[in-house]
């Protein structure tokens, strides 16, 4: 090894991950949840670590570099009480001091508890926003684009707009602009979220499911006042969403902003109108501030080609009306936008401070992960399963799922972020009327309202979908043509939407011939294509895992590298 090496980690908060940089080229970058099996683990990631490792053929002692997805000093700027706040905010200035002041002391402790792991290791705390928007650019395959990441919180910061260029040295940010905490697009929908009866920072998406089925009128006004635009952005207003303190103790909501809109839903509890109604408006809301936001980033940075970062850059209906409204040529968010890929831009931030040169590895990459080629099973893998080799493994699926199937797929590298892009997948043909019933009630086990996501060939998709740009990620929810309506209305939810992940050949062969075949078959070239995992576990990223999932879940049969498995 020659150079640095360099661990980026995303540890101790939620979404544990590592990557790795060894010789001018990422490794890998790998999510511990899907090793440990603990969905959002804020645990070490000691198995990513350990894989990453092994595949770069080094040791713990190797490391000369640990990069940590937070800087812990710059918390101590939110353990000053703030200036001139209203009232009701102000009785949380002390609270919310002290909290940040606890989350920098643990912030620190954990950095120095990194150490262990690598003993001639130099620590570096990454600033949070610098690492997604680093990650974000050089995803990309971009030679300049305006950067705008937009979370829950980093450090302070929880909008940031920046221009990226590449040169000679690497990736170059300027011209930052931030947004502080208390102005939060991410702690506002995560608080609604979780005053629906969803988990907050796990089941936006199903809020985002929801809103389709709701009006956003009811509660319009409300959101225009609760999340003001401004010149340059946004606000919060502390008499609806009351200032943040770092503590489960302290509610998101306000007494005022429920006493407006409904008492908390249980979440055992079926979604009534007046949920809809509540999540409909958060979205529209959530969509006029991105789109504020990315025009913004354009004009600071007069760039043509815009980088999403941050968790809220998964809420594709909103990344999908940045395409449609904001102006720019091309819109990229990466595979994985939120908390994990930071350790990806802190190994980046880093190995670019002493190697002023290019990485490789992290451009158009998304397949990221362990691998288990070769796999070999017995005839009969577990009690009541059977496995076999096809001849023809394309084919062989495609038929299967136009007969009517619902396959799961565990084949090559592992998907790096939270969408499963045809190596952790489910596959189903769309064309079937009850496919989407028995997805939802028999194999993932959750709400019949939400969506499936298809996937396309990538020279057929301006048939169905009217999005216009490249959507490898399923980043982007899309419109629809009249095509899709008449042929394949099970992706197409209640809004006209569809989230879609646009295929070529070179990006996943073995999915693209599936697709190919299943065109040849059916003459349709989509599929619905959603994660290998039930609710509540993650995507499954051993292959003990899937064959977890095929014995728990109601789909049909396991495509586990060459082998066909079955319940018998």
């Amino acid at each position: 090894m020659r150079g640095p090496v360099v661990i980026g980690l995303c540890s101790g908060t939620h979404d544990s991950a590592a990557a790795l940089i060894v010789d001018g080229r990422l490794v890998g970058l790998v999510e511990e949840e899907r090793l440990n099996g603990i969905k959002h683990t804020k645990a070490y990631p000691q198995e990513s670590v350990a894989w990453l490792l092994e595949q770069a053929g080094a040791s713990p002692c190797d490391v000369t570099n640990v990069a940590y997805n937070f800087s812990p000093r710059r918390y101590l700027r939110a353990a000053m009480p703030l200036p001139r706040l209203r009232p009701a905010a102000g009785r949380r200035a002390l609270p919310r001091a002290r909290s940040f002041a606890v989350v920098h002391r643990r912030a620190s402790q954990r950095m120095r508890q990194f150490g262990r792991h690598f003993p001639r290791a130099k620590l570096h705390g990454v600033e949070h926003h610098r690492a997604h928007g680093l990650y974000a650019f050089a995803a990309s395959g971009l030679s300049s684009a305006a950067v705008l990441v937009v979370d829950s919180l980093g450090e302070t910061t929880t909008t940031s707009i920046c221009s990226a260029r590449r040169t000679h040295s690497g990736i170059d940010l300027r011209g930052r602009w931030s947004l502080p905490d208390p102005a939060s697009l991410g702690y506002a929908y995560g608080a609604v979220t979780e005053h629906l009866g969803w988990r907050r920072g796990d089941e936006e998406g199903t809020v985002m499911a929801l809103a389709a089925l709701g009006d956003p009128a009811r509660f319009r006004d409300l959101f225009a006042e609760a999340l003001p635009l401004t010149r340059d952005a946004f606000a919060l207003n502390p008499d609806l969403f009351p200032l943040r303190v770092i503590s489960s103790r302290y509610p998101r909501l306000s007494p005022r902003f429920i006493a407006a809109t409904c008492p908390p839903r249980q979440p055992k509890e079926p979604p009534a109108h007046v949920h809809a109604d509540l999540a409909a408006a958060l979205q529209e809301r959530t969509e006029q501030v991105m789109v504020h936001l990315a025009r913004r980033a354009r004009h600071r940075t007069g760039e043509e080609a815009l980088c999403l970062g941050g968790g809220v850059a998964l809420n594709c209906v909103s990344a999908g009306k940045i395409v449609e409204e904001a102006g720019y040529d091309e819109v990229f968010v990466p595979c994985a936008p939120g908390d994990s890929g930071t350790a990806a831009g802190a190994a980046l931030s880093v190995y670019q401070g002493h190697v002023p040169a290019s990485v490789a590895g992290l451009e158009d990459e998304c397949y990221l992960g362990p691998s288990f080629h070769g796999l070999e099973l017995v005839p009969r893998p577990r009690p009541g399963m059977s496995a076999h080799r096809p001849t023809d493994p394309a084919r062989s699926l495609a038929t299967q799922l136009a007969e009517g199937k619902i396959v799961g797929v565990f084949r090559g590298a592992l998907e790096a972020g939270p969408r499963a892009l045809g190596n952790r997948s489910i596959l189903a043909s769309p064309l079937l009327p009850e496919v989407v019933e028995r997805l939802n009630a028999r194999v993932k086990f959750r709400e019949s309202f939400r969506p499936f996501a298809p996937v396309v060939l990538a020279d057929k998709a301006a048939d169905y979908f009217t999005l216009g740009q490249a959507a490898p990620y399923m980043s982007f929810a899309s419109g629809v043509t009249a095509l899709a309506h008449t042929t394949i209305p099970a992706i197409v939810h209640t809004n006209g939407l569809a989230r879609v992940q646009i295929l070529t050949p070179e990006r996943n062969p073995f999915l693209h011939a599936v697709l190919h075949e299943f065109h040849q078959l059916t003459g349709v070239p989509v599929l619905i294509n959603t994660s290998l995992n039930i609710k509540g576990k993650p995507i499954c990223g051993t292959p003990a895992h899937a064959l977890d999932c095929l014995a728990e879940s109601g789909i049909d049969a396991l495509f586990l590298e060459d082998w066909w498995v079955t319940r018998t």
